[in-house]
Order: structure tokens, then sequence, then C-alpha cells
């Protein structure tokens, strides 16, 4: 009887935990990942974003210096990286939001 218990409890705790692993993949679409064809292959767009971002920050790298900002500017190495990955959101959701 004890056995009985314990198997219908593991049946409970696979299914709970098969559940709980599958919730993320909720959002994924049919369609697949957007992608870019590059030389003819897929190339995922969000490996073309990052490199968007690394540009976007060396760009506000160089405004930063130029306009003497990084004299007084703490933390440049964040500021510029968060600013990079905000760039590459935003040319995200233009490119593939809905």
């Amino acid at each position: 009887m004890r056995h009985l218990r314990r198997q219908a409890h593991e049946k409970s705790l696979g299914a709970l935990a098969t559940f709980v692993l599958a919730l993320p993949l909720s959002g994924c679409g049919v369609e697949g990942a957007p992608s870019f064809i590059f030389f003819g292959a897929y190339f995922p767009a969000w490996l073309i974003l990052v490199a968007f971002a690394i540009c976007a920050a060396i760009i506000f790298r160089a405004v930063f210096v130029a306009t003497r900002l990084s004299a007084v500017l703490p933390f440049q190495l964040f500021v510029c990286s968060a600013l990079g990955a905000t760039c590459a959101l935003v040319a995200w959701s233009a490119w593939f939001g809905k």
C-alpha cells in the first residue's frame, strides 16, 4: 500500500515538474526565431543586435570623450553598456515587435 502511494506521489511530482519546465516554452512562436539570411545561411537576429549594441556603446563612449563628459561620468563601462543594450532592445522592438 505504501509503495503504491509513493508511486502516485512520484507521478504527480513528475507531472508538476514537466508543467513547470514547459511553462517558459509557452512564449515560443510557431513561426520560429527571427533570423536573417546571409550568404544562404540563417543568422540569428539576436546576434546581429548584439553587434549593434557593441557599436552603439562605442559611439556613446566616443561622444562622452568628445564632449568631455567622461571626466565626470562615473562607471563609464556600465553606462555605455547599458546605453548600448537599450539601443539594441529598442531596435529589437522596432524590427520584431508586434
